[in-house]
């Protein structure tokens, strides 16, 4: 996808790329909408309009076997875009502040 596309009011993960991400990054699809993935080689940067989304079930749907979460999730996380919350069934990327809209 285009890197032009306006990136300051979107957040989520920097995942290292393989299987396990493939699924992370379909589950994600799954949940949100306007997923805009860029592709790095080694790394795929996932971004979300404001609030980004990803659960437990929806990588284990993808993936097809069980996942330990978060802890399986941190071992591909390089890096992430907004502030994360973390449960033990949830990922969620958001804005860390509302944008100022003087």
């Amino acid at each position: 996808m285009s890197e032009s596309v306006d990136s300051s009011l979107r957040v989520g993960p920097v995942l290292q790329a393989g299987g396990v991400s493939d699924a992370i990054i379909a589950a994600i699809k799954d949940l949100n909408q306007d997923v805009l993935v860029v592709n790095r080689g080694a790394y795929l940067r996932v971004l979300v309009p404001q609030k980004c989304v990803v659960t437990k079930s929806g990588i284990e749907k993808h993936l097809g076997r069980s996942f330990r979460f978060p802890g399986e999730l941190e071992t591909v996380l390089s890096a992430f875009k907004g502030a994360i919350h973390l449960t033990d069934s949830e990922a969620t990327w958001q804005l860390a502040e509302p944008p100022n809209r003087s």
